[in-house]
């Protein structure tokens, strides 16, 4: 695909039964928009048939790449691997498990006018009562650290523009921080309700002890660069 406008980053562990149907959703809500984008599919280290799913899809339709890992390395590292390989000017990220949404993709794109990134917030959660409260302490914990103002740093459905990824730290843990370090570069933050759906196919990859108690430190390490960073954009106009 020589032009790209938007490419979407989909990291994907063991979630076979998902990415077809995650597919037809996303062209569904793409296609229709007259812009040529692009689908990356990343395996992070799947030991079902993600990967063939994806690359059954792939054969079918150019606009999806499967970009895999030779192991499981953690969602940051496959968002990293997809910002690596993206073409296009705008960037989408989100889960394979189909809880995000993709209808809300015109309406995030149409926020975007107005800031770098728009960040999705999952308000009405369709999820376990152990996995919503494991989200309210982690994100009031790191409110309480950061104050930076994001409300869910855990939900992986954002849409943002190209420029953000020249700033990026590549680190474990990137994705819980991504809409931080957008806040402490300067870059415009929005952040608006999304549709959240419940988990019909495959296993969740997380509970308290990787929401909250893994990254503690990562907290920490976080509001320490906020303290030392000095902008990028330093020179007169």
């Amino acid at each position: 695909m020589n032009e790209c406008a938007i490419s979407v980053i989909v990291p994907c562990f063991n979630e076979a039964e998902n990415v077809e149907p995650l597919y037809r959703e996303l062209a569904e809500v793409l296609m229709p928009m007259n812009k040529p984008f692009e689908i990356l599919f990343v395996d992070d280290g799947s030991a079902d048939e993600t990967p063939h799913k994806a690359r059954a899809i792939a054969a079918v339709h150019p606009e999806v790449r499967l970009l895999r890992h030779k192991r499981n390395f953690g969602q940051s590292a496959a968002f990293m691997t997809g910002f690596e390989n993206a073409a296009g000017e705008i960037i989408i990220t989100m889960d394979a498990d189909l809880q995000n949404d993709p209808h809300d993709i015109p309406r995030l794109l149409a926020q975007l006018e107005g800031c770098d990134i728009v960040c999705g917030i999952r308000a009405k959660r369709k999820d376990t009562w152990l996995r919503r409260q494991s989200t309210k302490i982690a994100n009031a914990v790191r409110g309480w650290i950061l104050k930076d103002g994001i409300r869910d740093a855990g939900c992986a459905f954002r849409v943002f523009r190209r420029l953000i990824l020249r700033q990026l730290i590549c680190f474990r843990g990137l994705h819980r921080f991504l809409p931080t370090l957008c806040v402490i570069h300067g870059f415009r933050v929005c952040q608006t309700e999304i549709n959240h759906r419940p988990r019909m196919s495959g296993v969740s990859k997380y509970g308290i002890g990787n929401r909250l108690f893994v990254g503690i430190h990562d907290l920490f390490a976080i509001r320490w660069y906020r303290k030392r960073h000095f902008p990028i954009n330093r020179l007169e106009d």
